[in-house]
């Protein structure tokens, strides 16, 4: 899988993903893939996503097509922009969405974390958004990488950009399906 994380602390955000790839036992790392970002740009936007490689291929095709922007700066925009993704990925890009039968809900089969100036979101598999406050991660190694960001937070000097490359190195030095480069793109905090 991968671990992405973010992170919103004073007047910075960051988000970030490891760029290994694997198909399952066998690693790609970045040294191999000239594709291995794991991080697709819309607008002022990052989206960091964990799932299927082929994963940023669709965003990237998904949000490159739009005729308008798109709005991602609250947690209801967010779902209503998922619920149209989820209608062509299942259309256009052949999403099977079946994932649990317990599931009340189809899946996206899509766990990402969004990025932009009014902070940092959440967007699971299906369609159910959190906005978060300092903090998270999805992926293999989101525990641990939770947990180191945790521990560091509150400290005064960490900024944003160095936590999460904390969280990161930690999955990545425990997690064997996370692994560097890390990748981390910074943001200013709207006022």
């Amino acid at each position: 899988m991968s671990t992405i994380v973010a992170v919103k602390k004073d007047d910075l955000i960051a988000i970030g993903a490891d760029t290994l790839t694997k198909l399952g036992a066998v690693k790609e790392s970045a040294a191999y893939v000239a594709t291995a970002s794991k991080i697709v740009r819309v607008g002022e936007n990052y989206l960091a996503y964990v799932g299927h490689a082929s994963l940023g291929l669709v965003l990237a095709s998904y949000f490159g097509q739009l005729k308008e922007p798109i709005r991602l700066d609250s947690a209801q925009a967010i779902f209503e922009a998922a619920r149209r993704l989820h209608r062509a990925l299942k259309e256009e890009y052949f999403l099977v969405p079946t994932e649990h039968e317990e599931d009340e809900f189809e899946s996206s089969r899509l766990d990402c974390l969004i990025a932009n100036p009014s902070g940092i979101y959440g967007l699971y598999a299906l369609r159910s958004v959190q906005e978060y406050t300092r903090f998270y991660s999805f992926g293999t190694g989101w525990m641990l990488a939770l947990g180191a960001m945790y521990a560091v937070y509150d400290l005064p000097s960490m900024t944003a950009p160095e936590i999460a490359r904390i969280g990161l190195e930690a999955a990545a030095e425990f997690d064997d399906s996370t692994g560097p480069p890390l990748e981390i793109h910074t943001i200013g905090v709207q006022k």
